[in-house]
């Protein structure tokens, strides 16, 4: 049997620049990734089936549209093989979080596969297949922190080196759908990232529109303004925020003081 981390997404800046014909968004990103999330497991069988475990489990779908599957059948018939594996997913990421648990699920995938089917393809080309499974997909393939452009897609490194960030994750336990969140953006275009600018002074600009949808995010964002970290920010669509800590004293003391809220919390740091 073989393992693959599947690490949670978190966007650490996320600026919408336009709506595209195609329906999707034109905006820049910037992706990291935790040493939090869900961990996929593979070894031979004759058919191709996926199982779940895990706190998350049952908010997942297991369904043959599930994003592990559709990335197993992807590879396969890029690789001219059948696809042929049993999966099983220890689900930890909370559904429509906006910490990419899908898209991440997905990427495991392909790299865990990638190894047992002995492809040996470069992360280049995984992530080139896992783009129509979802923008946010090849991002998680690198699982490192990138810049990505376009629909998220169009990635390139970042200059600044950012692991070993300790960061809390708190999610208020509500859902945020991503499509409504895009709806509700307000369409001005406020710039895009300059790696030059500190990490505090980007953001997220779907979050006026996820606050609108779920207030409680914003209860959860003045919680952790007020918590000593070193900036806070929503990720991706939310309900998901951040705090990013200057050490891990000071985030797990935080998170001490969160417990009382009955909040889903998450204490990692940036991998």
């Amino acid at each position: 049997m073989m393992h693959e981390p599947a690490p949670a997404k978190i966007n650490l800046a996320l600026h919408l620049r336009r709506r595209r014909p195609d329906g999707y968004h034109d905006l820049e990103s910037l992706f990291a990734f935790t040493d939090f999330g869900d961990r996929l497991t593979a070894e031979h069988d004759a058919g191709l089936s996926l199982t779940l475990s895990g706190p998350m489990a049952a908010a997942a779908d297991v369904g043959d549209d599930n994003l592990v599957l559709r990335a197993a059948r992807a590879l396969a018939a890029a690789a001219g093989i059948t696809a042929a594996a049993r999966l099983h997913l220890e689900k930890h990421i909370p559904v429509a979080a906006g910490l990419g648990g899908g898209s991440a699920d997905a990427a495991a995938a392909l790299r865990l596969l990638n190894r047992l089917w002995h492809l040996d393809w470069p992360l280049d080309r995984l992530a080139a297949l896992a783009a129509p499974l979802g923008a946010d997909v090849p991002a998680c393939v690198y699982s490192r922190t990138m810049f990505g452009v376009g629909k998220g897609d169009e990635l390139s490194p970042w200059p600044h080196d950012v692991a070993g960030m300790p960061v809390l994750l708190v999610n208020p336990r509500v859902a945020v759908p991503t499509g409504p969140v895009f709806a509700g953006w307000d369409r001005q275009d406020r710039g895009g990232i300059d790696p030059a600018t500190p990490l505090a002074e980007l953001r997220n600009d779907m979050t006026a529109a996820a606050v609108a949808i779920q207030p409680v995010i914003g209860e959860v964002l003045a919680r952790l303004a007020g918590c000593g970290a070193v900036w806070t920010r929503m990720s991706g669509s939310g309900a998901t925020c951040m705090a990013i800590f200057a050490t891990d004293a000071q985030r797990d003391a935080t998170a001490s003081q969160l417990t009382v809220t009955g909040w889903w919390l998450s204490a990692t740091r940036i991998r």
